[in-house]
């Protein structure tokens, strides 16, 4: 993905290095000991589990800039092109919903990411790496700890610039559904429904992300900044982090009704299907849900 030659966003906080307190139970929606707790704790902060305080270390503190005057706190020279990446890539998705919402007739307001190492507060409460990103619509903000594009490709299979745009523009998606009011329907709904069907739903949001940001992803490819293999490897990314396959990886078995985000299969499908179209219509997922009296 040729990204290094762009312009960076203006709504990126930078918290590294700073710490964070407890607020609580974090709301979200969503999302480093050896290799193997590391492993273990990534994947069970995936399912809510908080291993972060068997996590341990932190590396020294560098500051340089992105060349717009945004500082970034960074411990290594790849941590600071993933930060600048970040900031890059948010870029392209503030261009790419205005366009959308523009066609609309309606105006874009753009979330904010903030970078963090290990711990932040959030207006949803207390945030930790292990979570993996994550949006809080509480304050309509991107949470991001860069180590996550790390593991995401030496543990999980899955990476590369594009398909860590991939991963923010799925937390952008979130955002699209806070503005457009299907995060206050589908909780609404959810209080009305069984257990299962309620989890169910959840899942349906997360494939929407998905899809949403397929959309992102096939206005790049129409910008031209995209390289051979970059779409394979947001495929491969979406496949790594499917439900079945993490569950698969940390306990040997897949329980089907605590799906959080979809089957490997599913997310592929849906970032396709937003990839192919362009389409924010396209991305209904709810509707075979609807029409099987799910609501």
């Amino acid at each position: 993905m040729r990204w290094r030659d762009r312009q960076g966003s203006e709504n990126v906080e930078d918290r590294r290095g700073r710490g964070g307190g407890r607020r609580g139970k974090l709301p979200l929606l969503g999302g480093g000991g050896g290799i193997l707790m590391l492993v273990v704790a990534l994947v069970a902060g995936y399912y809510g589990l908080d291993l972060t305080p068997l996590l341990t270390g932190s590396g020294s503190t560098v500051i340089s800039t992105d060349g717009g005057g945004t500082a970034y706190q960074s411990s290594s020279p790849q941590e600071e092109e993933m930060a600048r990446f970040s900031s890059v890539a948010l870029k392209t998705t503030e261009e790419v919903w205005t366009k959308i919402f523009g066609d609309m007739g309606k105006s874009y307001r753009p979330p904010r990411l903030v970078l963090y190492s290990e711990v932040t507060d959030t207006a949803c409460g207390y945030g930790e790496a292990a979570m993996g990103p994550f949006y809080c619509p509480g304050d309509q903000t991107v949470y991001l700890d860069l180590s996550f594009y790390r593991d995401m490709k030496q543990r999980l299979g899955g990476g590369g610039d594009f398909a860590q745009g991939y991963v923010l523009a799925h937390e952008v998606g979130h955002h699209i559904q806070n503005l457009m009011g299907i995060d206050r329907e589908v909780s609404r709904r959810r209080r009305e429904l069984s257990e299962r069907d309620a989890n169910r739903l959840s899942v349906l949001v997360e494939l929407q992300a998905d899809c949403y940001a397929g959309v992102w992803g096939r206005a790049m490819r129409d910008e031209g900044i995209l390289d051979p293999g970059d779409l394979e490897q947001a495929l491969k990314t979406a496949e790594a982090i499917g439900d079945d396959r993490l569950q698969r990886q940390s306990s040997g078995r897949v329980v089907p009704d605590s799906f959080t985000h979809g089957t490997s299969q599913q997310r592929y499908y849906w970032f396709k299907r937003g990839f192919d179209s362009g389409d924010p219509n396209q991305c209904n997922t709810f509707a075979e849900f609807r029409e099987a009296g799910g609501w």
